[in-house]
C-alpha cells in the first residue's frame, strides 16, 4: 500500500479470515471487536449479519483514524433456523446432524468502512452447502477430530470439513470461510486501494 492509502484494520480475532485476507497480499492490522452479537427481534439472518459486519467495524472506527476497516459476520441457515458457532461438543453435532442431507445457506456479511469519510460498503454474500447424509457416528468422529467449535455452521471447509458436502454454490468459496474476498477486492477498488496485480 502507498503513504496515501489509509491503514487496512481487518476488524476481527478469526485466524481464518486474517489468512483469507493474506491472499491479497495487502499490508494489514487486526484487531477483535467488542460488541454484542446477539440476534435482534424479528431480524432476518441477512440483516443480521449485515448489521454486525458494520457495527465490528464500527466498533474500531474511534480507535483508528484515516482506516479502513474490514467487518465481517456469518450465521448458517437451514429453513428458517439460525446456526452461529456453536461453541461445544454437542451443539456441533446436533448442528451437523440437523444439516445432513439439507441444502444450508452460509450467509456473509461485509462491510468496509472509511472511517476518514464515513463511506461504508455493506453487503451479504450467500453461499450454498448441499451435505451428504451423515450417519450419527461419521458426525461425531468429524466434530472430535476437526474441533469445529468456532465455526458457523460446526465445519471447516478449508479442512476435512469438505468430506461432509455433497454439493456447493455460490460467487466466491472464500465467503464459505467467512470473508468474501471477490466483493472486498471491489470495495477496496471503489476506496482506491491498489491490489498487487
Amino acid at each position: 500500500m502507498t503513504d496515501q492509502t489509509p491503514t487496512l484494520l481487518l476488524a476481527s480475532s478469526s485466524p481464518f479470515r486474517r489468512q483469507l485476507l493474506d491472499k491479497l497480499k495487502l499490508d494489514f492490522i487486526h484487531q477483535s471487536p467488542d460488541i454484542d452479537e446477539s440476534r435482534h427481534e424479528d431480524e432476518s439472518p441477512t440483516a443480521l449479519v449485515m448489521r454486525l459486519a458494520r457495527e465490528k467495524a464500527l466498533a474500531l472506527a474511534d480507535q483508528h483514524p484515516n482506516t479502513l476497516i474490514i467487518g465481517s459476520d456469518q450465521v448458517a441457515v437451514i429453513g428458517n433456523q439460525v446456526l452461529g458457532k456453536p461453541g461445544d461438543r454437542d451443539t456441533a453435532i446436533r448442528q451437523l446432524s440437523a444439516a445432513s442431507g439439507k441444502r444450508v445457506s452460509f450467509l456473509t456479511g461485509l462491510c468496509l468502512l472509511n472511517t476518514a469519510t464515513g463511506r461504508s460498503q455493506v453487503v451479504c454474500d450467500p453461499f450454498h452447502v448441499q451435505f451428504r447424509t451423515l450417519k450419527p457416528a461419521q458426525i461425531e468422529r468429524y466434530v472430535d477430530i476437526e474441533q469445529p467449535l468456532n465455526c458457523a455452521g460446526s465445519f471447516k471447509s478449508e479442512g476435512l470439513g469438505i468430506v461432509l458436502f455433497k454439493a456447493l454454490e455460490g460467487r466466491d468459496p472464500n465467503t464459505l470461510v467467512g470473508l468474501p474476498l471477490i466483493i472486498l477486492t471491489e470495495f477496496l477498488a471503489a476506496e482506491g486501494v491498489q491490489l498487487p496485480l
